[in-house]
């Protein structure tokens, strides 16, 4: 009877606490109460007896019970025995003799090996195991487990490819386990080495910049190849004009050391003078050209005099034929005088470098010529190989001063002809053609005064090349006209009559 007496206090205390309005717990929900320490579970003198509890009076501060954070107060296990003197979640000494009492839950969550227990909302998303029997409450697999996780950080790097035998496009020969991987540099024919080569050469021809040809072919060039470098390089100059030639014999010059030696100079060369038959079918001076390319290789200090001589004696235990002993002739004339500095234009000046007059002495040889063959074509081949677009209009110009000089229709006819031709072939731009014409407008004063009838045969040679079709409107409407010069009467001493006459009243 006292023992139940006894819990009903305790229940009645219970409730009056709970309801108390002045109670701040009252509006704390009994997970907090609980880790608030609503009980406290005190540990006297170290002996292991739980009913020894001496509830400490709270301080009162203005008739308010001031209380204190309260902490749960666990004690770790010691081993496997554990400790005899712990305390539950719930703040009350668990006594047992050799043996720790197993922690009371907590609204269906155990309190971890710490003693502390994580409110309801952390463990939402917590990741920490559940299972706080065993483990250490670390998360779980070290966060790569679950389904429709992400992984392990960086194991989509470390994951292996699995592959099904039973997919269609499984291939055991690619998916073999023990293929083992060398990487193999396959070598390049010279046939392939010459196609790769010759765009290079040809934007050479466009840039002249023989350093970006130096690591064009770097990219390319396979040790055995170096010796075909210098064939390949002649043998494209041979279809060229001679400034590309003479860009063709700088570039060996700038290449020798860097890229080729002097011993692949000389095996080009012999491969050109073997090869010279059929080199002559596409090019029949081909000798001659080989010839220069040699002798200006010597002036460079490409390779030793002593080449032409070497290679002669070869020759004639070789027999390699007629070509190639006149390309040695040629080369061998061209090194026989002591000095060597007619060589830097063994292929002459180029177009642009050369001298106005010398261009103009040319194109005057060049009409002299046309008129006394009427070759339209030679005509237009000299033409390019002066290789001075940007010049045109002097031809014209030359050619319309040398009609009115001649006082011939025959030549009219024929320089007409060559014009028309010039402009068919677009060899002479429209821009061209009209500048020619209008200097020959400009110089009529000039040219009257030693050709008299130059107003009327140049009004004869206008209309016939306008019956050509090849004129245009602006040339028609600026063609000159020499007015006849009214005088007044005898006895006004012979004076030109102003411009303007005064009106009179």
């Amino acid at each position: 009877m006292e023992v139940e007496s006894n819990n009903k206090r305790s229940t009645n205390g219970a409730r009056h606490s709970s309801h108390s309005p002045a109670g701040s717990d009252s509006k704390e929900s009994s997970v907090e109460r609980e880790l608030n320490g609503e009980i406290q579970a005190v540990e006297l003198n170290g002996s292991g007896h739980s009913n020894g509890h001496i509830k400490k009076p709270l301080p009162v501060e203005d008739g308010r019970i001031k209380r204190k954070a309260k902490r749960l107060i666990q004690r770790q296990n010691s081993g496997s025995g554990g400790s005899p003197n712990q305390t539950n979640g719930n703040g009350v000494a668990a006594a047992a003799a050799g043996a720790a009492a197993p922690p009371l839950a907590i609204n269906g969550i155990l309190p971890s090996p710490g003693g502390y227990v994580v409110p309801h909302r952390r463990w939402k998303n917590s990741r920490r195991s559940r299972n706080l029997a065993r483990g250490r409450g670390l998360p779980k697999k070290g966060g790569a487990g679950g389904k429709g996780v992400w992984g392990l950080p960086g194991s989509e790097a470390l994951a292996e490819v699995y592959e099904d035998e039973n997919d269609p496009n499984y291939d055991s020969e690619c998916n073999d386990r023990n293929v083992e991987l060398r990487e193999v540099i396959t070598e390049i024919t010279p046939e392939e080495f010459f196609k790769l080569a010759e765009p290079i050469v040809l934007e050479y021809y466009e840039h002249g910049d023989p350093h970006e040809v130096a690591l064009s072919f770097d990219e390319i060039l396979q040790g055995p190849l170096r010796e075909h470098i210098t064939s390949i390089l002649v043998e494209i100059a041979m279809d060229h004009k001679d400034s590309q030639r003479e860009m063709t014999s700088v570039l060996i010059s700038d290449l020798y050391g860097r890229v080729i030696t002097g011993k692949d100079i000389e095996k080009g060369f012999n491969m050109l003078l073997a090869n010279l038959p059929d080199l002559i079918l596409d090019t029949p001076e081909a000798p001659t050209m080989l010839g220069n390319f040699m002798a200006r290789a010597v002036a460079d200090d490409c390779i030793p005099p002593k080449f032409v001589v070497k290679a002669e004696e070869e020759l004639r235990s070789l027999e390699l034929g007629e070509h190639a002993e006149q390309a040695l002739r040629r080369a061998d004339s061209l090194l026989h005088k002591q000095v060597w500095a007619h060589l830097d234009n063994v292929w002459g000046m180029g177009g642009p470098l050369r001298p106005v007059k010398t261009i103009t002495k040319q194109m005057e040889l060049l009409l002299k010529e046309y008129i006394s063959s009427r070759d339209v074509a030679e005509a237009q081949r000299c033409l390019r190989a002066l290789e001075v677009p940007h010049y045109h209009h002097e031809l014209v110009y030359e050619a319309i001063v040398m009609t009115l000089e001649s006082l011939s229709q025959t030549t009219e006819e024929a320089m007409c002809e060559l014009l028309k031709q010039l402009d068919l072939t677009c060899l002479v731009l429209p821009a061209g053609m009209e500048q020619g014409f209008m200097r020959v407008f400009d110089d009529m004063a000039d040219i009257v005064l030693d050709v008299p009838l130059a107003y009327i045969i140049l009004d004869r040679f206008v209309e016939r090349c306008n019956r050509a079709g090849f004129l245009t409107d602006k040339i028609i409407n600026n063609v000159p006209s020499r007015g006849r010069k009214r005088f007044v009467s005898e006895g006004d001493g012979g004076h030109v009559k102003p411009a303007t006459l005064p009106m009179r009243d």
